[in-house]
């Protein structure tokens, strides 16, 4: 069952320098079986596709699924009716028109306010001083919690993060973890008393979910919302501080910071992986997987799939094909928060692309994009 290549894979390996390791896999077993991980890895951007689209033979009901473990049921857990019920009350507070008539203005004055903060520093590292901070006042004021401010969000997301990736490191759930769910029960549950929430009221209003699921269905964008769009920015600015002539090109270009934000979004994918779970005993992929196997896709593979992208490993913001990464996954658990993360990612590279002409990266301080699971560099130092 286990190639050489296969058992030879560690979580260190994925989650450092993986790009090797699964072209390898790619070219030679697109569906392995890796020891280290205990379930298979799909590599090839058409298989990863086909198990995205088909709920019924790759499922991520299971309890091993851990935002289940810590969330219960969402719209993240779940396939088929309860899926649909769970995501259905979303559907209106992320449709194009409605983030950016709700949304555009907010952003783009906000990235420009934490650009200017550091402006007159000609230095700054850009993840903690404008990806992270963007993404956590967004959402702030997308939840419209009551009593909340942005450094409570911070401080329950990082201890819900933390237990979603300490379970996949075979962690248990910690206090804090726990903590922070219920006091997030606790916020929704007075906001909706006052009706301080256009957002939550929207989702009691519909009708689908229950009482008892709103406070998880709100972790779930919260926690989306942060850990993604950080990442997004995070790595787009990256992409285009460590490739010069590319940036001069979208500084002077100013449209084509949508290209440089997709082509990003293919390199390196915020979320690096799916997890499914088999239903059934089939063949997939030149494999055998058993039912209740767990199947990771790898977003990151299908990204760089030679047979889909030209020198897939390059940073080509003039591919014609680009928007065919499926870095917010395809199917019935496609992102529903796309249009708000892109939109946020936008307005965060415009405003650090305003800080100069020669703006720049301090590579012997930055880092590359890392992680098993999320990824994104820890740091991104700036100079201009």
């Amino acid at each position: 069952m286990t190639t050489e290549l296969a058992a030879s894979v560690t979580p260190q390996m994925l989650a450092n320098d993986p790009y090797e390791t699964l072209r390898q896999l790619r070219s030679s077993e697109p569906v392995a079986w890796i020891p280290s991980l205990n379930g298979w890895l799909v590599t090839r951007r058409d298989l990863a596709v086909e198990a995205m689209r088909d709920a019924t033979a790759f499922t991520v009901e299971d309890e091993r699924f851990t935002t289940q473990q810590v969330l219960g049921p969402s719209m993240l857990s779940l396939d088929g009716p309860e899926h649909e019920r769970h995501r259905k009350p979303f559907a209106a507070s992320f449709r194009p028109k409605t983030v950016r008539e709700g949304f555009e203005e907010f952003l783009f004055g906000e990235a420009n306010r934490l650009v200017d903060e550091v402006r007159t520093d000609r230095r700054a590292e850009l993840r903690t001083s404008v990806a992270g901070p963007l993404a956590v006042n967004t959402i702030t004021r997308f939840l419209q919690l009551e009593g909340v401010e942005p450094s409570n969000v911070l401080s329950w997301y990082g201890d819900i993060s933390e237990a979603i990736v300490g379970l996949a490191e075979g962690l248990a759930i910690g206090d804090a973890c726990r903590s922070a769910v219920a006091e997030v029960g606790a916020r929704v549950e007075e906001t909706l008393q006052i009706g301080a929430s256009e957002f939550l009221q929207g989702l009691r209003s519909d009708g689908s979910l229950r009482a008892d699921e709103l406070a998880p269905a709100t972790i779930v964008v919260m926690f989306g919302a942060i850990e993604t769009v950080e990442g997004m920015i995070a790595n787009a600015a990256w992409h285009l501080l460590s490739n010069p002539d590319v940036l001069n090109r979208v500084q002077e270009q100013p449209g084509l910071v949508s290209a440089a934000i997709e082509e990003s979004l293919r390199l390196e994918p915020a979320a690096a992986v799916v997890d499914r779970y088999a239903t059934r005993d089939l063949n997939f992929g030149g494999a055998h997987i058993r039912k209740g196997d767990l199947v990771t896709l790898s977003l990151l593979a299908a990204n760089r799939d030679p047979d889909v992208f030209d020198q897939p490993d390059e940073f080509n913001i003039d591919r014609q094909n680009l928007g065919q990464h499926v870095t917010f996954v395809q199917g019935p658990h496609g992102c529903i928060g796309l249009h708000l993360a892109r939109l946020e990612t936008e307005a965060a590279i415009s405003a650090i692309l305003g800080l100069g002409p020669d703006l720049g990266i301090d590579a012997d301080v930055s880092t590359k994009p890392q992680g098993l699971i999320f990824r994104k560099p820890q740091s991104v130092v700036a100079s201009w």
